[in-house]
């Protein structure tokens, strides 16, 4: 009996021993996929440095030997971007299809993907160029808090104001309204001189992959601009 105890728990001191062995192989093999991954963005998107690049779901060998991958994470900073600080993106992509036999040997021509989320935050120093000299954005609530110094009839004042972030197709516009100069008494029609050059508007640039923008909301490092695909193709 004392020996078949003995060898029972030598078969699960080996089978411990085996599946530890095959958790540290799986990791491995992710953290080799993921730096992979990272530098074919950096070459391909052409970016200032590499990407930090998460693929999801364990144990992610069968993910492989499947050629499907359940989510891949790439987080892109303002620096890689070439974008001021602030700016950043964060995409998710669900449902990557790559057949083993193509990633082992390098001809990776075309990915299939199910579904690309994303979030694109444009920093409110990217917005505040829109205006130039001394214009200064924050977040307030649901909208944004704008500072300025405008010149009418060459006279100069220091405006704050209110405004709103909407979407229209490319463009993320700004209206502003309610602007004030603070304790000085201005006339009416000077603020609301100031509300029309203020307004502005940001073109998006077109983005691959079928991407279509779907929403933005301020948030406190920027405005938020969602986007989305389904059931698309990335390309090299």
């Amino acid at each position: 009996m004392s020996r078949r105890i003995g060898c029972l728990a030598a078969v699960l001191v080996l089978l411990g021993v085996v599946l530890g062995v095959l958790v540290v192989v799986d990791r491995v093999g992710v953290g080799v996929a993921e730096d992979r991954v990272a530098e074919q963005l950096a070459d391909r998107g052409q970016l200032a440095g590499t990407p930090d690049v998460e693929i999801t779901g364990f144990p992610f060998l069968t993910q492989a030997v499947s050629g499907r991958y359940s989510d891949v994470r790439i987080h892109l900073t303002a620096e890689e971007l070439g974008q001021p600080a602030g700016t950043r993106a964060d995409v998710s992509l669900q449902g990557v299809r790559v057949p083993l036999s193509d990633a082992l040997s390098g001809s990776v021509q075309q990915i299939p993907v199910d579904r690309v989320d994303g979030t694109a935050t444009l920093s409110y120093a990217l917005l505040a160029d829109q205006l130039g000299g001394d214009t200064t954005l924050t977040q307030d609530g649901d909208g944004i808090r704008l500072t300025k110094s405008v010149e009418v009839l060459g006279v100069d004042f220091a405006v704050t104001a209110a405004g709103t972030v909407t979407l229209e197709g490319q463009d993320v516009v700004v209206d502003v309204h309610d602007a004030s100069a603070g304790a000085v008494d201005v006339p009416d029609f000077v603020l609301d001189t100031a509300d029309e050059l203020l307004d502005f508007r940001y073109r998006v640039p077109a983005l691959p992959f079928g991407l279509q923008l779907t929403s933005v909301q301020p948030a406190a490092g920027g405005v938020d601009v969602r986007v989305q695909a389904r059931d698309t193709v990335l390309s090299g």
